[in-house]
């Protein structure tokens, strides 16, 4: 049996253990947890960003092979969101698969 004098040291020990233990089980993972987290929201915002700079380069580009006019600049801008439309549904059925 303890002596009463042994008694604030393994306390002492016991805290110090399961703050360790807490800290290694808890805090760490929630660390890696979060970077993962912050590394993926980046990663979407720059997809989000390529693909907004590229829809309006092609739609740029379809619009400028039209002839001039207000009803072929029209179609222009029509079909170039047919055609994003179209890759967007291409990508959630592979992605899908």
């Amino acid at each position: 049996m303890a002596e009463t004098r042994d008694i604030p040291e393994m306390a002492a020990e016991f805290f110090g253990l399961a703050k360790r233990y807490l800290r290694d089980r808890t805090l760490v993972p929630a660390k890696r947890l979060g970077r993962l987290a912050a590394f993926s929201l980046m990663a979407s915002i720059m997809f989000v960003l390529a693909t907004l700079f590229l829809s309006v380069a092609v739609m740029r580009v379809i619009v400028g092979a039209m002839p001039d006019g207000a009803i072929w600049s029209g179609l222009g801008y029509i079909a170039s969101a047919i055609a994003l439309l179209v890759l967007t549904a291409l990508i959630m059925w592979r992605a899908a698969r």
